[in-house]
């Protein structure tokens, strides 16, 4: 019941602390890349300005990807982020299962300063979309 009282008390701290934290928290999802949804990652890759890098397990990337997508596990990105180099140009959309991992990958990327978005919603969104998915190891 204490903390009834106190908010009721100083609701304007409280206010403040929540808008503090909302902009801290849209902040730090920003620096991983910002959301891209599914029908502007389809435009893009036609247009062929933009790569997909999938950032899922090598075993997960194998039991089904997006056609033209480079796996990446997001475990060995800082290892492997040479391999991007011939696609500074172009715009970098993370792939990963349903956003877990592809924002601290974005955040390593973004400091390299490659051009970051990340798949909305993920393979997740994909395929509940019933948008085409391959099988195999096509890097």
């Amino acid at each position: 019941m204490d903390i009834f009282i106190f908010a009721s008390e100083q609701w304007l701290l409280l206010i403040t602390f929540l808008i503090l934290l909302y902009l801290f928290m849209f902040t730090e999802r920003t620096k991983g890349g910002k959301p891209i949804p599914t029908a502007e990652v389809v435009s893009l890759m036609n247009a062929d300005t933009a790569i997909l890098v999938d950032v899922r397990a090598t075993a997960d990337f194998q039991a089904g990807h997006i056609h033209g997508a480079i796996n990446i596990p997001h475990t060995k990105t800082a290892t492997r982020i040479s391999e991007l180099e011939k696609h500074r140009d172009k715009l970098i959309v993370l792939v990963d299962q349903m956003g877990q991992h592809a924002g601290s990958t974005g955040k390593m990327l973004t400091k390299d300063n490659y051009n970051v978005r990340r798949l909305s919603g993920g393979m997740s969104e994909w395929q509940q979309q019933n948008m085409p998915v391959v099988q195999g190891q096509k890097n």
